[in-house]
């Protein structure tokens, strides 16, 4: 299969990462959704953009997501995610970035402030057709108690089907999150959906930022590329048991057998062509297709 053909800087939607965290870094923008999203008015937000767009090698590469802090301390962590993957330790490790980025401050963990990690998914998480997951923490043994440590995790999905049971302005964000590029840029008789429609059409008109979306999608390719040489690299067994286990780790569960069948591998060469399949595919259905078919 062939690799997926990159998108223009006109054809992307607000379901695109770049797009997202640029409409996102409006803290009117993010206000209003974060207050939508939650069910309670959160008050003023700044954006702190520069910690949305991070390179690094040495750990999770490139990151473009969106971190908030209302005028009560509170801290948001807000991403779109539109491969289906499981996200639930990202939750954790998102939760973790929150906290020692305050810890880091000097700060004592006992005035810890609440924190939320939102994921925007353009598919169901969790699968029984729910807008919106909330997840805290809920002791087993007393179900009545939950553990007031302020930390929440939702998730979000546009292939919901309990209308009656969410807001309307919720559904109708949701819907326009899930549309095309034509479907887009129609009415969905919802202010805010057209005030971010406005924000999106000022966004590419700006020459600027069509340079940093050429800019990131060349850092992407350039940690792709870096993630198949180091692979090369190193040795076979390495290649085997850890890179390559490391990469799929990102698209979801790996099972005991497709991980049996990397490490117990004796070619070279085609560990090499397993190792590029993992760093091209968008999700573990794409690998897993293009894997079973490697001679």
């Amino acid at each position: 299969m062939a690799e997926e053909k990159k998108k223009a800087f006109q054809e992307l939607t607000i379901k695109d990462n770049f797009i997202f965290t640029a409409v996102m870094s409006d803290k009117e923008n993010c206000r209003k959704l974060l207050s939508m999203v939650l069910g309670f008015q959160v008050t003023v937000v700044s954006v702190d953009y520069e910690y949305s767009i991070m390179y690094n090698p040495d750990y999770k590469g490139i990151r473009l997501d969106v971190l908030a802090v209302d005028n009560g301390g509170s801290q948001y962590n807000v991403e779109i995610q539109t491969v289906n993957r499981k996200i639930e330790k990202r939750s954790r490790y998102y939760h973790s970035q929150l906290d020692m980025k305050l810890l880091g401050r000097g700060k004592e963990y006992s005035i810890l402030p609440d924190a939320y990690v939102v994921f925007i998914c353009d598919y169901d998480p969790v699968g029984v057709k729910k807008y919106k997951y909330t997840f805290d923490h809920i002791c087993r043994e007393a179900p009545g108690y939950t553990l007031e440590d302020g930390s929440h995790t939702i998730f979000l999905s546009t292939r919901g089907e309990n209308d009656s049971e969410v807001p309307e302005e919720l559904v109708r964000f949701l819907k326009y999150v899930a549309a095309d590029l034509d479907e887009s840029l129609e009415d969905f008789e919802d202010d805010y959906v057209r005030k971010l429609q406005e924000s999106i059409v000022d966004i590419k008109k700006d020459r600027g930022m069509e340079r940093g979306y050429m800019l990131f999608e060349e850092m992407l390719n350039d940690e792709r590329t870096a993630g198949i040489e180091e692979g090369r690299a190193i040795g076979r067994k390495e290649i085997g048991s850890e890179y390559i286990l490391d990469l799929l780790s990102d698209l979801g569960s790996v099972s005991d057998d497709l991980k049996d069948r990397i490490e117990s591998e004796e070619s070279d060469v085609k560990l090499k062509a397993v190792l590029r399949l993992a760093a091209r595919s968008e999700s573990m259905e794409m690998f897993l297709k293009e894997f079973n078919e490697i001679d």
